[in-house]
């Protein structure tokens, strides 16, 4: 029997973290002397460098690092020397305290240093340098510290990690032990970063039973979460009874009793009868309570737009069109082919109407004689995009201000708008561009907003990925039959023709094979190892693009992947990319955060809506550069592709992932000089026609295909499988 042992020592570096689990490789000072570290692994959820440790655990070896102790629990230990304290102090534990200030600290109070923190703050102020405001930070710092660590020493019983941790005392501060021992699953709704699967591992630790109606209810919140992840507004019955079944290991009789149960609570869920697939056969849906209601009135709002008598645009009805237009091409100094005078018609008589179309087709040209028409008669016009990038191109397009849809309908802290059907915008038409991206819970806010008799017009490619959020707005309101008019733009213009980019993207798109050789503007570097073709990847952008074009590999050039995982997938080419674009430098401050490390330069990107961030939100997708990070402040501050300055405290960072290589999905919307696509067998699930189409689309000047010949041909050859589970066609079209 391996015997146990104590080790106390300070905590040097982490070298590995894994902030699912909690498992840590971190080398500590046990004071030998001589500069010797130990190497100590298992979970030390919650330790900072700086501080000392009493560890409990059992040595052994490892076949390549040698000898090392493994820890199964450990105490944190307050220094007692002056040079423990300044370590301690200056790693970065305290928020407003960093080495130099650190430093100057304890030469002022020595020894007597905590204890002057925890008992005396105020006398801070004696040490040179440290006003009333940092002193009173630091206080505050420490108070909070002490506190997360106490929840920390709980929720490290019960497995939960480090960052996971600190969002639950965020959200609940001195009760967050009293919610996790009593409410697990609320965690699940409350807190970002912690599903059903985590507050099920923690609801199982503090002894709630396998199957409590709590957790085969939040079970089934989880399964219809997960789907609309997946762009299901609801799922069928009998689908949803079966995943709940997997996921939850219950009977299928307690799933059924409780879901009869959730039905009847008021944040529960709906079930509704809705047509299904085969003619005749109604499908029993089960909704998410917001999902349902969004539906509802997104249906109702939409016909409320189209059938009112109202008119804010009352002059187009009786315009002469031809000597319109013929003013037009006078502006513009371009004639429209007919099916975008059609489009040009349509917009500004009926008061909903989409316009659809490829690249090529003079959707822009479009929309920019919608807007200088309606301008002319001295129209309210809104323009707005799903995106910075997209409204920023918007504005350049039109000459006139374009902003985000969040931005435009000001979304506050918990979603809501600032606008809506009581406060409508002030506007007499509202131009939508990249309105494939558009999910069902933002259309709905944003046509809640439209006031009666303004004219909607949304702008977006169709056979492009739909919305990352739930629904298939675009597609749904182009349905057969439905009462939404719409003109899909086919022509491909002369000067787009010369675009081997144009050319191509309609190729994929009809299902034929990419020309990838001759043309000046689109190339594939053959590969068939998916390990080589990341690594060729990485040479194509830090290298030979900037080489040959002239382009700078991080402003310019944009790693499109298929998927997020594997070796040619957006996370492991996020590490290549940092290493070759923005390597460590001795004078360069970085900042670890989980298996992550951020510096001054790095392309980033936020992961989840944040209405508490920025002027109006920063929200998922929103790109940036860290241009600036401070050890002593515990924060980085980010330059987004809105051009504002957003600052992130490090236990922050959690919302930031790199953006040198993003995923297609998240790349919607935006619009790139260069585009690198790594096309390999490793991601042969994700492979279909509308991926490729929507990564060669997003780029203005340059497509590189990284890659097998193989998984190309199955991309363009695999239609997407099945349409998403939604019900708004049938609503607008009053069948249900």
């Amino acid at each position: 029997m391996v015997q146990s042992a104590v080790v106390e020592g300070v905590l040097e570096r982490i070298t590995y973290a894994n902030e699912d689990n909690g498992y840590t490789v971190a080398r500590v000072d046990t004071g030998r002397g001589a500069g010797d570290l130990l190497t100590v692994v298992g979970s030390l959820l919650g330790a900072q460098p700086g501080e000392s440790l009493r560890m409990e655990g059992r040595w052994g070896s490892h076949p390549q690092y040698g000898k090392q102790f493994t820890v199964d629990n450990y105490t944190t230990v307050l220094p007692a020397t002056v040079q423990g304290i300044r370590r301690y102090l200056g790693s970065g534990l305290i928020k407003g305290i960093g080495p130099r200030i650190a430093e100057r600290i304890v030469d002022h109070f020595g020894v007597a240093t905590l204890e002057i923190i925890e008992e005396e703050p105020k006398r801070l102020v004696e040490v040179p340098g440290l006003g009333p405001k940092r002193t009173r930070l630091i206080g505050a710092a420490w108070e909070e510290q002490k506190a997360i660590k106490e929840v920390m020493i709980f929720l490290q019983g019960v497995g939960v990690s480090t960052s996971i941790a600190v969002r639950i005392y965020k959200k609940y501060g001195d009760a967050s032990i009293s919610v996790v021992r009593n409410q697990p699953y609320r965690l699940a709704a409350d807190v970002w970063g912690i599903g059903f699967l985590t507050a099920d591992r923690i609801a199982q630790a503090v002894g709630i039973p396998h199957d409590s109606p709590e957790r085969v209810k939040a079970g089934l919140q989880y399964a219809l979460s997960q789907s609309s992840d997946q762009g299901h507004c609801y799922l069928p019955e009998e689908r949803l009874i079966a995943d709940a079944v997997k996921l939850l290991q219950v009977d299928t009789g307690l799933v059924i009793d409780c879901l009869g149960e959730l039905a009847g609570e008021e944040e529960g869920v709906v079930r509704q009868a809705v047509p299904g697939e085969e003619e005749g056969q109604p499908v029993s849906a089960v909704y998410l309570v917001p999902f349902h209601r969004a539906e509802l009135s997104l249906a109702g709002q939409l016909l409320r737009l189209l059938r009112t008598d109202e008119d804010r645009l009352p002059g187009f009805h009786s315009v002469d069109w031809d000597k319109a237009l013929a003013w037009l091409g006078g502006r513009t100094g371009a004639e429209l082919a007919p099916e975008q005078r059609a489009a040009v018609r349509l917009a500004l008589t009926e008061k909903v109407a989409v316009l659809t179309g490829g690249p090529g087709c003079g959707k822009s040209f479009t929309v920019r004689s919608v807007v200088e028409l309606a301008r002319a008669k001295q129209a309210k016009v809104v323009l707005a995009a799903p995106t910075g990038r997209a409204a920023k191109r918007l504005a350049e397009l039109t000459g006139a201000e374009a902003s985000t849809v969040h931005r435009l309908l000001e979304l506050r802290p918990g979603g809501d708008a600032a606008y809506d059907r009581d406060r409508p915008l002030d506007a007499d038409l509202v131009v939508v561009d990249e309105a494939s991206m558009l999910d069902l819970l933002l259309a709905n806010k944003l046509v809640k907003a439209v006031p009666p008799g303004a004219h909607l017009l949304l702008v977006g490619d169709v056979d492009q990925l739909p919305s990352v959020g739930a629904g298939e707005v675009l597609r749904d309101l182009l349905a057969k039959d439905g009462p939404v008019p719409a003109v899909r733009l086919t022509r491909i213009f002369r000067q787009a023709q010369q675009s081997g980019v144009v050319t191509n993207a309609h190729r994929i798109n009809s299902g034929v094979q990419p020309i990838t050789q001759g043309l000046a503007d689109f190339f594939l570097f053959p590969e068939e190892d998916s390990e080589e073709a990341g690594r060729l990847t990485v040479d194509v952008v830090a290298r030979r693009i900037p080489a040959k074009f002239g382009l700078d590999p991080r402003r310019d050039v944009q790693v499109l992947a298929p998927m997020h995982r594997g070796p040619a997938g957006a996370g492991a080419l996020n590490g290549l990319l940092q290493q070759a674009v923005t390597p460590a430098r001795p004078d360069l401050p970085e900042r670890r955060f989980g298996g992550r490390v951020f510096r001054v330069g790095d392309k980033v990107t936020q992961i989840r809506n944040n209405y508490e961030k920025g002027r109006n939100g920063v929200f998922n997708g929103t790109v940036g550069v860290v241009t600036s990070l401070s050890n002593d402040d515990q924060r980085l501050t980010v330059l987004t592709d809105e051009d504002e300055e957003v600052p992130y405290d490090f236990d922050e960072l959690d919302e930031l992932a790199h953006a040198y290589a993003v995923t297609i999905h998240r790349s919607q919307g935006s619009e790139y000089p260069a585009v690198v696509i790594p096309v390999t067998t490793g991601a042969w699930m994700m492979l279909q026609r509308n991926l490729l189409y929507t990564a060669v689309t997003r780029a203005k000047r340059l497509v590189v295909l990284v890659g097998s010949r193989r998984a190309l041909g199955q991309a363009v050859r695999t239609v997407s499988a099945g349409r998403r589970c939604t019900a708004l066609d049938h609503r607008l079209s009053g069948v249900i």
